[in-house]
């Protein structure tokens, strides 16, 4: 009997163990994008035409508005990723910032300085002033090299009027101790016609196969305002970012996890009462498992986690971000609307995504 109880005691532990070993632990992280809608600070840049956004322009933007911007700008970026991590995003990608002054000083708002947040900036050369930018925790994300890669018309039209605007921004550095890249963009406008954003798209995907060209491996994440939906051409065909996961199969393929969400009716940004989504956020190949499934719970115990793998794809939602009442209720409650300040934030919500990684 006493024989029988020690055996009994002992397939137990050995089970105990055995459960151990088997159970897996993860890390997650988050990266985002922002577009923070016309950061500009109070004096006048040489050669951009900033000078709605002056004191005596047609904002009359002062230091009051400048300061409240600089707040209300933090608080969201502080906000990002905290649904599921204390310490929020890694690294956040921002367009519509005229200058690294106003990095400097968007950093060093309260919420941000209380995480040693930094920033990668490049002056671009639109004509406005307005360039992406990149911010960094640098407990959680290494800067390796920044360059910006200009956006190039190919029209002798275009060329000739000197209608220079928003290059690709590309950061690459390590992350849970991975190469990773992110590049951070801003399409032209719609008061261009669709070929000017799918030329974007079109000299994105160069730049993507570029750096896969350098590192099949490199978890590739390319970001921004895209002036576009993800099934408008300039992002389906001319960069070619897939809906399906069943059909991103090779390495340079490009996956679009805000397809759906879009094709779900929502968006980042309203325009006569429909939502758009053009603040998108497109992941590699390298960055999916073959046993993901489109619009599921992804459970990371259930793919390979071995490296970074895509966790959550999210559309930023908080009530204040909101207009709660009037005519434009239930949109985006912008900094200006009609002439008038509104002390608000933007006129697109920010995205992110959930990554996931075993750890070791």
């Amino acid at each position: 009997m006493k024989k029988l109880f020690y055996l009994t005691a002992f397939m137990f532990l050995v089970g105990t163990l055995n459960a151990q070993a088997q159970e897996k632990k993860f890390s997650l992280y988050a990266i985002g994008f922002y577009n923070l809608e016309n950061l500009f600070d109070t004096c006048h840049d040489e050669g951009h035409n900033d000078y709605e956004y002056l004191p005596e322009g047609r904002n009359k933007w002062s230091g009051l508005k400048y300061t409240h911007k600089l707040r209300n700008m933090a608080r969201v970026l502080a906000e990002m990723g905290t649904d599921k991590l204390p310490m929020g995003c890694a690294a956040i990608g921002v367009s519509e910032v005229e200058n690294a002054k106003c990095m400097e000083d968007l950093c060093n708002q309260p919420p941000l300085k209380a995480r040693n947040m930094k920033f990668c900036h490049i002056e671009g050369p639109d004509h406005r002033g307005v360039d992406c930018a990149f911010i960094y925790n640098p407990s959680l994300f290494t800067v390796r090299d920044v360059k910006l890669v200009p956006y190039v018309y190919k029209l002798e039209e275009d060329i000739k009027k000197n209608r220079a605007t928003r290059g690709f921004l590309v950061v690459s550095g390590t992350m849970a101790d991975e190469h990773v890249t992110v590049i951070v963009n801003h399409l032209p406008s719609r008061g261009a016609t669709s070929y000017y954003r799918e030329l974007g798209g079109e000299q994105l995907r160069v730049v993507k196969d570029s750096l896969i060209a350098e590192d099949p491996n490199v978890k590739l994440i390319i970001m921004g305002d895209m002036n576009d939906d993800p099934k408008d051409p300039s992002m389906s065909v001319a960069l070619g970012a897939k809906r399906k996961m069943k059909d991103v199969q090779k390495v340079g393929d490009l996956y679009n996890p805000f397809w759906d969400i879009h094709a779900s009716g929502t968006g980042t940004l309203m325009y006569d009462g429909a939502w758009n989504l053009f603040d998108q956020i497109i992941l590699s190949h390298s960055l999916l498992d073959k046993h993901m499934k489109d619009g599921k719970p992804i459970k990371p115990s259930s793919i390979d986690c071995t490296t970074l793998k895509l966790y959550q794809p999210m559309i930023f939602r908080r009530d204040y971000l909101f207009q709660q009442e009037g005519k434009y209720k239930g949109g985006t409650l912008r900094t200006h609307a009609g002439g008038v300040w509104l002390n608000g934030y933007s006129d697109h919500l920010p995205t992110l995504v959930y990554l996931v990684k075993e750890k070791k």
